[in-house]
């Protein structure tokens, strides 16, 4: 009984320790919106966004990931190529912190703890939440601020390509659109009221928002433990 626990102890310990290379760095970027009021244009960033990322690689193939960004969601009917947004002409701003957990796929493998350059392609996904204010416009196209706040669920579908700079430094670039289950962030709906007036756009469609930058992070961490039995 003695050499088993022995034996699982060790098993574990090497599980624990076999991917423990951690990340820590920032973004750097644009955000664009894509939603009721603005242009409908998928990458097309008008708005700085910066934050922070962290990652935590498990294996030589995905990492869990978290992330911090701030920006400030901008739309403007003039910029659009639809004559009837344009004729509307609305403009709207709004800030938005989101926060986002989920898991990183690389392409290829990406071994930190082997020595040499490194570079893949990566998928992340996971879910995000976004802190945004509340508005709305009256008849006359002005904006009616709410003075409230609201949460904006989605999930982050990113496409993105790193490589190692140097030892210890993570170069990235990735380009994540997020699909959110909220139709608030743009004042085409007044808080939780799809059937006031001042609703306007198309109710059914949720609102779009992607982030396009840049990630540098610092590695660190042990390097894995191989055990004979």
């Amino acid at each position: 009984m003695r050499y088993l626990t022995v034996i699982i102890f060790l098993m574990f310990f090497c599980s624990t320790t076999n991917a423990q290379i951690y990340e820590i760095g920032v973004f750097a970027g644009g955000s664009n919106f894509i939603g009721d009021v603005g242009a409908t244009n998928y990458i097309s960033p008008n708005q700085p966004a910066f934050g922070g990322i962290i990652r935590w690689n498990r294996s030589p193939r995905h990492a869990w990931r978290a992330s911090l960004i701030y920006t400030k969601l901008k739309g403007i009917d003039s910029k659009s190529d639809d004559p009837r947004r344009i004729e509307r002409d609305y403009e709207f701003k709004n800030g938005l912190l989101e926060i986002s957990a989920g898991m990183e796929f690389t392409f290829f493998d990406f071994n930190l703890h082997r020595n040499g350059n490194k570079t893949t392609p990566y998928l992340y996904t996971g879910i995000s939440v976004g802190r945004h204010s509340n508005f709305y416009f009256n008849n006359n196209g002005e904006i009616i601020d709410e003075d409230t706040h609201s949460w904006a669920y989605g999930i982050p579908m990113v496409l993105g390509v790193k490589t190692t700079l140097l030892d210890n430094i993570i170069l990235g670039f990735e380009v994540g659109a997020r699909y959110t289950f909220s139709d608030e962030l743009d004042g085409s709906v007044p808080d939780y009221d799809n059937e006031s007036p001042a609703a306007f756009g198309n109710t059914n469609s949720n609102d779009w928002y992607v982030f396009t930058g840049f990630t540098l992070t610092y590695t660190f961490g042990r390097k894995p433990c191989y055990c004979n039995f």
